[in-house]
Order: C-alpha cells, then structure tokens, then sequence
C-alpha cells in the first residue's frame, strides 16, 4: 500500500499570497543598496554557490513542490559547514540581501526559498552514531536518518516521507508514525549546534543558551537561526507491524466516531491514522498504523474498533524490521534506499488543525461531507496521545500537548476553496489550532495557532538572538 494513494494531491495555490516580496532594502535617501558581491560570497565558501546562468541552477532552485518552480533565488549556496553558512548570513546582513534557509525543500508555503539567498544545508547530511546518541547534519533525509542507524540497531521518531530533511521536521516539534511511543523528534533532541544572524556558532542544550534550545523544539525553521547539526538520544529499533484496514464510503461516520475515541487512548506502541480520500478511484476510509509489537497483540487491540465500525472491505498486516516499517509508512517499500532519496515530486495544497476534543456528531457530519464534496482531496487524522501528552506544553516550544489528534487536508489543483471552505466549517468543532510544520499562509491568527501560549516567550528568543530580523518569513516570530 503507497502512502501517497491516501493523499491524493497534486498542484497548489498561487504564489502571490505566498512568496517573500522581492525588493531590496533602501536607504534613506530612497536609492537602492549596491548590488551584492555573489563573486566575493563564491570565493568564501567551501561550498558550492549556485547562481542564474550557471548550470545546475534549474535543478537548485526547485522544491519538492512544483507549483514553486517559477520561484528565481539570487543564489543558491549549498554550505558544507557552519562556517559557510556564517558566510552566507554575513553576506546577506551586509548585503541586504533577503536569505532563507532550506533543509528537504518540503515548506507547505515553498518558504524554503525565496528571491535573495538560498542556504541549502543539505551537504550537511551526516549521520553518526555513538553511546546511544546519533549526531545528524541538518540536511540528512529521513531515510537515510533510518537507514543509517539501522545499522546500529537503533533510530530515532522522526516523520514518514523518506526525503523530508531532519532539520525542518525537528524545529516544527516532529510529528510521526511512532511518536506516541518514543515521544516527538523534539523531544529526543539532547543538543542542536545554531549559526545565528551575527554569524556566531552556538552550541544549545539544556545549560548552554538553554532559550535557543526550547525554541528550537517547536518554534519552527528559520525564525532563529540556522541549524546545523543535531544530536539525538536513540531507542532500540524493534520490529513493528504496519497495518491497513478499508471500509466502504458508507462506514465513513462509524469510523470517525470509533477511531476517535480508540486512536488516541490506545497503548504507546500503537500509533493509527484515520484516512477519509476523495480521488479518481471514488470515495474510500481507510485506518493505517504502526505497532511496535507482533501481529496477535495488534489484532487484539484491533478487535473493538473493527466491532464497532464493521467488518473491513479489506484488511493486511505484517511484522517487519523496523527499517521496512518505515519505507512502508513512506511509500517507497519496494524502492532501494537510493531509489527512496529520489521520490517523485509532488505538488499539494494544505491546511490543518490540531483536534483538542473529540467531534461531536454534527462535526462528524460536516467532515464526513465535506470530503465526500466533488473533487480529488483527502482528510487525514493522526493519532497523538501516549508520550507527546506526557510532556508540558510549555517544557518545549510545541505547545499542543492536550491535542488528541492532528487534522490535515489536502487538494489537488490550484483552487483552494475547498481547503479553505472545509477548514472554514470544521474550526467552530476544533478551534484555532494549527501545526507549525503544516505551514498554513491563509492563517490569519497564526502565532496563536501555532505556538498558543509560548508565543511570547518566542518573541524573546527572537529578540534575544535575532534583534535585526535578519530571518523574516511572511508568518516569522
């Protein structure tokens, strides 16, 4: 089963409302700052700089979204270290040169690039495992994250598409298909090395620059800093069994109102995903999961929530290594890792909510509708609970602890009134809330939706190591 036969996406919105404007600061005087030295910023760096004209600038400009690639950077530097990147950014301060930093290239809103500087860290890949700890470069692919501590035996919890970059998933908070058992992937990072706006490499953890460090937990990429390495504390990589469970277009409602109330209250070791589609194939709902366990245990948890929605039009589930379990969950499970590096792109339009209260049975209604409306879209609800809940909300920058599940919408094409008409009916039944790394650019409330209540200590972070505003996204602390 391909992940990507649940999301059904393709094409998103236009870029007017979402790409960085493109002026260049100006003096008081109303004339333009001179032009930047790209030669001078070549030479400085140990990587690579990438600018129009030379060859491989179509391929450097280019996100995993298409609906993106009109997008033109002044220049795409990809660093090899921390020094590069203090180069890029002493460039960029002195220049006034727009800059924005990308680690997979998966921003919902293509805000990982922009019309100045790129700083592509995804040279910075390595993955190195010690003492129960994995010290991993900002730019390392989640496959290659899983595939490289494999070997070692263990992993971290991190997210299910192969090529999303550890660096964004991370600074979002990290949501994934084990999190209920081992926690977010913030809540497993020990330490993450930052390159701030004055150029500075600053090493964060829980004694050293201790503020840096709980942003960097949830607050998001690109507010602060650029991160360039991360260290993890692992677990022990057991099997798991991956399962997938589909049910008519008319079981819709039952499995909503089931899976709503079993998904998040389930053991730790089972995470689950509730899957209501709308695509070329028809209507379908399907429930997909990971259990960090054997095949008996899973069928006997299985057990009440398939009485209670009926008997499954089709059901599959098998034990795997937990490698295998990952490239399931990321739609690549016959692909070689190579092969999983180099997913297709696709494009998609996006928004979410983060499901503090079960839907009542009006709300049940609304969503049940609201996909089954024309069109080629899908609704995916992610089980939270297990060991997200068991951290405060304001431990880390992540703040939606209580959340029992994440809610995240997906359209093809360009038009995004269905999104924006169902989230419309569905936020009187889940409120404001709304996941940092589902980058949203309709949202008009979006500190509070993102950050809740630790918004204003991320304020002071950001005044603290980024007085100059030298990192400015259309939604930045």
């Amino acid at each position: 089963m391909d992940r990507r036969d649940f999301l059904h996406v393709a094409a998103l919105a236009p870029l007017a409302a979402t790409v960085p404007s493109t002026g260049r600061p100006t003096g008081t005087s109303g004339l333009s700052a001179p032009p930047p030295n790209w030669a001078r910023l070549r030479r400085q760096l140990k990587g690579t700089l990438v600018l129009p004209g030379d060859a491989g600038y179509d391929t450097a400009r280019r996100l995993y979204n298409p609906a993106y690639d009109r997008i033109r950077p002044g220049g795409v530097a990809y660093c090899t270290s921390a020094a590069d990147v203090s180069a890029c950014l002493t460039f960029a301060r002195t220049g006034g040169v727009p800059v924005t930093t990308r680690s997979g290239g998966h921003s919902y809103a293509g805000w990982s690039t922009g019309p100045g500087l790129v700083i592509d860290v995804s040279r910075m890949s390595s993955v190195v495992y010690a003492g129960g700890r994995a010290t991993i470069g900002a730019g390392a692919k989640l496959i290659d994250v899983y595939d490289r501590l494999a070997r070692h035996g263990v992993s971290i919890p991190a997210g299910s598409c192969p090529t999303v970059g550890v660096g964004g998933l991370t600074l979002g908070g990290g949501i994934g298909v084990v999190s209920r058992k081992y926690g977010l992937t913030c809540d497993n990072l020990q330490s993450v090395r930052v390159v701030t706006a004055d150029g500075r490499t600053l090493d964060c953890d829980a004694t050293r620059n201790a503020g840096l460090y709980w942003a960097c937990r949830g607050g998001g990429g690109g507010n602060f800093g650029v991160a360039v390495s991360f260290t993890f504390r692992t677990f022990a990589a057991r099997d798991v069994t991956v399962f997938f469970l589909h049910w008519p277009w008319a079981r819709a409602g039952a499995a909503v109102r089931a899976w709503q109330s079993w998904g998040p209250s389930a053991p730790d070791e089972l995470w689950s995903s509730l899957h209501l589609g709308r695509s070329g194939g028809g209507l379908d709902v399907a429930i997909v999961g990971t259990y960090v366990g054997g095949k008996p245990a899973l069928d006997r948890l299985l057990a009440p929530l398939v009485d209670k929605i009926g008997r499954p039009s089709s059901r599959s589930a098998r034990t795997v290594p937990y490698l295998d379990g990952m490239k399931i969950m990321g739609g690549c499970a016959a692909m070689s890792i190579a092969e999983c590096r180099r997913m297709p792109r696709e494009a998609f339009a996006a928004k979410s909510h983060m499901a503090y209260r079960k839907l009542p049975a009006d709300g049940v209604r609304a969503l049940v509708d609201g996909v089954a409306r024309g069109g080629r879209h899908s609704v995916l609800l992610d089980a939270m609970g297990g060991a997200i809940g068991r951290v405060g909300p304001a431990d880390t920058a992540f703040p939606h602890r209580a959340a029992l599940y994440s809610v995240q919408y997906y359209a093809e094409g360009t038009d995004r009134r269905w999104l924006r008409g169902l989230h419309s009916d569905m936020s009187p039944f889940f409120g404001d809330h709304a996941y940092v790394n589902y980058i949203d650019p309709d949202l008009s409330n979006w500190r509070n939706a993102y950050y809740g209540p630790n918004a204003a200590r991320l304020a002071e972070v950001k005044s603290t190591y980024d007085p100059g505003r030298l990192f400015r996204l259309p939604q930045g602390i």
